[in-house]
């Protein structure tokens, strides 16, 4: 949901180079009362979307659940090549972005650069370490991924992060 549909497309489309491919202006009847409202789709490179609304009052805006509490752990990631991480941090900078609205960790096993979109957002766009993705360590990870987790949960916190 956004309250701002030309700054989240300024931010989706200008800045992290999504394009804008559908928008659809509807009324509908949702949770009990007719509502109008614009739906947008910035296109992701596999086909996929991210998807806004924003309702025409803003008493329907506000209807829709209690905000989550301001937290980096709440967020998407997007994995992107280091020429595309490159441009879209380019980009950011240019537009004015610093921290702490836009910051980069280095995880080891992938570069992250998270930033906030104009509704609150935070989303990364990742690039991950040649190292990490060669096949012989995916298939690895992927092998001990439950057994990782039910040393973790029976509360075994030992670091399994290689790369740093």
């Amino acid at each position: 949901m956004t309250k701002d549909l030309e700054a989240t497309r300024k931010f989706y489309e200008d800045l992290i180079g999504l394009p804008l491919v559908a928008t659809w202006c509807e009324s509908d009847e949702l949770f009990g009362a007719v509502r109008t409202y614009c739906h947008t789709f910035f296109e992701l490179a596999d086909g996929s979307a991210l998807a806004f609304f924003q309702f025409e009052k803003q008493e329907d805006q506000a209807l829709f659940g209690p905000q989550m509490p301001e937290s980096p752990f709440h967020h998407i990631a997007l994995n992107v090549d280091q020429d595309a991480q490159h441009g879209i941090e380019q980009r950011l900078r240019g537009a004015g972005y610093t921290e702490p609205d836009m910051y980069v960790l280095e995880h080891g096993y992938c570069r992250s650069l998270y930033v906030k979109d104009p509704n609150g957002m935070i989303v990364e766009f990742t690039h991950d370490s040649p190292q990490a993705v060669g096949n012989d360590h995916v298939q690895a990870r992927r092998a001990r991924a439950h057994k990782e987790l039910a040393r973790w949960l029976s509360g075994d916190r030992t670091s399994n992060n290689v790369f740093r």
